[in-house]
């Protein structure tokens, strides 16, 4: 067998062995990644293509009312719904096994083992970077995720999907595609975490509020702190961060939980409803061949690729809450 097809060989094992466990390492890092990809329990969309991806979104109910016998009704069909446009976003893993470090590892175990700790090292290397990416701002890099911060910025005239906050405006006045971010300073507390639910809170089904509560690992031990002295919290057993093999806590509805991504003094609060991952039928952790790298001493490379963006389909659905302490 050439060594190419050798590459081959123990890759397809990698990520055979165990019940193919391999493939968890790309969630087990970041919940929101597990909680939307893996488990696609909010918006989960595989577009075979296309320049952008659309995301309709629906800001006026149909025409409805009462009426008493011999009223005339209207038939009228309302124009409300239009759509988000969100940009393709590429994303990779690299993994390359040199040709000085095979005949240093000459042997059966040893070049198993060099090829495992390479196919590692590329994936844990892409969900690192997916799980920071997820919370990135407008104004960061056009390559990266469109993130939560960007979904919840205060900036009326910076569009996200495409559109602008006063592009879209409700029959009642309100501008349904606003961004909600608070940055006043203050304790992350119990109180904090339920205005920000109540701000969200959108329509009349019991998930109007946000169900997902991320921070940073500091805000939410001092909020665990506080809320188990207070005994106001649901047993660890029952989140869905725990369920799901994560650290978190449910408290009123929401499932809280720390996040390694989660920039320094925030706390994002996401409706599960209207949030997600649009993934490219071809892009969800994809693996290419290895193959032999130009011009080198026949160094062998391969790639995980990731092709998508983060979306949602109600932005007022969520907020934000920065400088927290």
């Amino acid at each position: 067998m050439t060594m190419l097809g050798q590459l081959e060989a123990t890759t397809n094992d990698y990520f055979m062995v165990d019940d193919k466990k391999a493939n968890d390492l790309y969630f087990e890092s970041e919940f929101l990644l597990d909680h939307f990809l893996k488990n696609k329990k909010g918006l989960m969309e595989r577009p075979g293509g296309g320049l952008k991806i659309r995301v309709p979104i629906r800001y006026d109910g149909n025409t409805a009312g009462f009426y008493s016998k011999g009223d005339t009704i209207s038939s009228d069909k309302k124009d409300a719904i239009t759509a988000a446009l969100f940009e393709w976003r590429h994303c990779y893993g690299n993994a390359t096994i040199l040709r000085i470090d095979t005949l240093l590892n000459a042997g059966a175990e040893q070049f198993i083992d060099l090829v495992w700790e390479e196919l590692y090292g590329a994936q844990m290397s892409l969900t690192q970077i997916l799980a920071e990416s997820i919370f990135d701002d407008v104004g960061g890099s056009t390559e990266r995720f469109t993130g939560v911060r960007a979904m919840c910025n205060e900036t009326t005239t910076t569009a996200y999907g495409g559109i602008t906050e006063a592009e879209v405006l409700s029959e009642d006045g309100t501008y349904v595609w606003e961004g909600m971010t608070k940055t006043t300073a203050e304790f992350l507390t119990a109180d904090v975490v339920r205005t920000l639910r109540s701000d969200a809170n959108y329509g009349l089904g019991k998930k109007s509020k946000p169900d997902l509560g991320a921070t940073t690992e500091t805000l939410y031990n001092s909020l665990v702190s506080q809320l188990a002295v207070q005994q106001r919290f649901v047993s660890n057993t029952e989140s869905a961060p725990v369920k799901a093999g994560f650290t978190g806590i449910r408290f009123e509805e929401m499932d809280i939980f720390p996040s390694k991504g989660c920039p320094s003094g925030w706390f994002f609060g996401i409706n599960s409803s209207h949030f997600g991952f649009a993934i490219h039928k071809k892009g969800m952790f994809v693996r290419t061949p290895w193959h032999i790298i130009e011009g080198s001493p026949e160094d062998k490379t391969m790639k995980i690729f990731v092709d998508g963006n983060t979306i949602c389909n109600n932005r007022r659905a969520h907020k934000a809450h920065s400088g927290l302490t």
